[in-house]
């Protein structure tokens, strides 16, 4: 059977996306228990990114708080650092995603060229806003805030996005807002964009295009 059926079929598939749906609210709860427990002191920020990381990606997104984004990790790598800088930045661009596809393929029912340009220019708004807002929360002016994200967040959030709306429009192409297809095929792009995009900060974190987000341990201290 060819890929793009197998996937058709087990994206349409209602006894496995119920079991997706509990399994993402189990790595949610899991989440929340270890952040009030034993993380509370990371900053708000990143609790919000790894919220959103896990309602995406379910146990891979909570795989990758495990690894990278607890204070408790016992050392700090160029690995776990672009981990936490994907995360960021899969944070933004997946909730713009989300809201892009809905209005555009949903709820406006535009042509796949309106879908895939209004859907790219919502995921890149709210991932260099994702950038912006704290930069300028930190006392950075606006206008180097915007220039400073539009740099280091420009290829990551091309690659990611390149890949995700591409893997949405193949495999839920006609799909309707009603379909379940149409947000299953959602939910498995965004994995998608963020295991492409992973290796794209490793090497923007490496060559210090990007600094990568700071060791967990530093930023509760620093809370």
């Amino acid at each position: 059977m060819p890929v793009e059926a197998l996937l058709r079929d087990v994206l349409t598939n209602t006894t496995a996306l119920y079991a997706w749906a509990v399994v993402v609210l189990a790595s949610l709860g899991a989440l929340r228990y270890d952040i009030r427990a034993n993380n509370d002191d990371i900053p708000t920020l990143m609790q919000f990114v790894w919220t959103l990381t896990v309602a995406y990606s379910g146990p891979l997104g909570l795989a990758v708080y495990a690894w990278a984004g607890r204070k408790q990790i016992e050392r700090d790598s160029l690995w776990r650092r672009s981990a936490r800088s994907v995360a960021h930045c899969y944070s933004g661009c997946g909730a713009g995603e989300v809201l892009g596809v809905v209005a555009a393929a949903g709820i406006l029912a535009l042509p796949q060229i309106g879908v895939v340009a209004v859907t790219f220019t919502a995921a890149y708004t709210f991932g260099v806003a994702l950038t912006v807002g704290p930069m300028t929360q930190d006392g950075v002016a606006f206008g180097e805030a915007f220039r400073d994200a539009i740099v280091t967040e420009t290829p990551s959030i091309a690659v990611m996005e390149a890949a995700a709306i591409g893997t949405d429009v193949y495999l839920a192409e006609g799909a309707t807002i009603t379909e379940p297809l149409f947000w299953s095929a959602l939910a498995f792009s965004l994995t998608v964009g963020l295991l492409v995009a992973y290796p794209v900060n490793v090497a923007l974190v490496h060559r210090g295009v990007k600094d990568g987000m700071a060791n967990p341990r530093d930023r509760a201290t620093a809370a």
